[in-house]
This record gives C-alpha cells, sequence and structure tokens, in this order.
C-alpha cells in the first residue's frame, strides 16, 4: 500500500502521474527525450539498459522491471539475459563502450562525484562520444530520480515479471508521453 492515498490503482510511476496529473507532462517529456529520442547515437535499447541497470542498483523493482522488458524488447533479448546484465555486466556480451557506460552509471547512482576521469576515458576509448557520456549521465541520474519517487511513496508493482514483457511491444509503439488514462 502507498504511503498515500493515491485513488487510483494504477502501478509505479504511473499511479503517481494519476495523483498529481500536473507531474504527467513533464516527467514523461524527460523520459521520452532521454530513452526514445531518434537524435541520439545510443539505441533505445541501450538507453533502456541503462535505466534498468541504474533501477536495479537502486532496487526499485517496477523501473528495472518496466525498463528491462523495454531493454530486453529493443535489443532482442529476453528478461533473464536482461537479469545477467543487471547482476554482472563486466562478463556479459556486451561491447567495451556499453560496458564503460554502465560503469559510468553505477558510480552516478552512487554519487554524481564518483564518476571519475578514468571512466570517461575509458567509455572515449571504446568509442563512446562527448554527447553518449553526456546522456549516460543524465539518464543514470534521471532514473535515481524516478526510482526515488516510485519507491520513496511505496507504491504497487506487480510481481509477475512477464506483466512487463507482455507490455513492453504496447510500450515501445506509444512510448512514454502517452496519458495514464488511455
Amino acid at each position: 500500500m502507498a504511503h498515500i492515498e493515491l485513488y487510483n490503482d494504477l502501478p509505479g510511476i504511473r499511479g503517481l502521474m494519476a495523483y498529481r496529473p500536473e507531474t504527467e507532462a513533464p516527467l514523461n517529456f524527460l523520459a521520452e527525450t532521454l530513452l526514445r529520442d531518434d537524435n541520439n547515437s545510443l539505441s533505445r535499447g541501450e538507453r533502456e539498459l541503462i535505466g534498468t541497470y541504474v533501477s536495479y542498483l537502486n532496487d526499485c523493482f517496477f523501473c528495472q522491471n518496466v525498463h528491462g522488458a523495454m531493454a530486453g524488447h529493443y535489443l532482442g533479448c529476453n528478461i533473464d539475459q536482461i537479469d545477467r546484465i543487471k547482476q554482472d555486466f563486466k562478463t556479459a556480451e556486451l561491447d567495451g563502450k556499453m560496458k564503460a557506460l554502465l560503469a559510468i552509471a553505477a558510480s552516478v547512482q552512487k554519487g554524481g562525484k564518483n564518476v571519475t576521469v578514468d571512466q570517461v576515458e575509458e567509455a572515449r576509448n571504446n568509442g563512446a562520444t562527448d554527447v553518449e557520456v553526456h546522456d549516460t549521465v543524465l539518464i543514470a541520474a534521471a532514473f535515481c530520480m524516478f526510482n526515488r519517487y516510485v519507491d520513496g511513496l511505496a507504491t504497487w508493482a506487480p510481481t509477475d515479471r512477464q506483466f512487463y514483457v507482455n507490455r513492453a511491444p504496447q510500450r515501445a509503439v506509444e512510448g512514454y508521453q502517452s496519458s495514464v488514462y488511455k
């Protein structure tokens, strides 16, 4: 049960957006821009994976499963493969650039000042652009906010992870700007 009465039965951030609809548009616009905008050299799947990993580190069940399912949808892998990446991305079948960017995201999750010059240099050495480093930091920081919003108010989340996998294709079409009332 949420810490406050939300007057709806929507899970996670969707319930919070319905409770305070004036926050829906700016939060969804941020998510849409960070995760789906086509003016980005990181794929949608890679950006979703960054959000998934940060949500995993923050132990946000709802967000890591929503965005894990989205990452799996875009990257053509299943939830078990996403779980293996979350648990140990360093040994996962990811390129060096993505591993370096996930390391940066993990540092942001701990606190922005934990990102090091060496991490940025490692990302660059593996082909990351300054824009990709920027976007990784911003996605990681935004997901810390989203995760704390969802968990700080103790929203509920479906425990059947297949729920998230089943919704991913629809969310991929609709994006993050659709109304919670649809």
